[in-house]
């Protein structure tokens, strides 16, 4: 794929999971919290301020740090289904 293309797709996948994880905040049939940490993890991939939110919340958060670990390996498995890497 493309690089430029990807990197489009990484961003706009990161930005949805946000939002989605902003909606699940407030409704109870969304994972809140997971779909904000998957989000912060494919933009932490392109910012350097997601890396060190995700870094900051699991020094700061480690009950977190589980559900964080969840996140990667849910994302890293979408970017493999959809066949861009990971």
């Amino acid at each position: 794929m493309n690089p430029k293309l990807k990197r489009i797709f990484i961003l706009a996948l990161g930005w949805i999971f946000i939002l989605l994880g902003i909606a699940g905040l407030f409704l109870p049939f969304l994972q809140g919290i997971l779909f904000l940490l998957i989000g912060l993890y494919f933009l932490s991939h392109e910012f350097q301020w997601a890396e060190r939110l995700l870094n900051k919340i699991r020094t700061r958060y480690p009950s977190i740090a589980k559900k964080l670990d969840e996140a990667k390996e849910k994302a890293k498995n979408l970017l493999k289904n959809i066949r861009i890497g990971g």
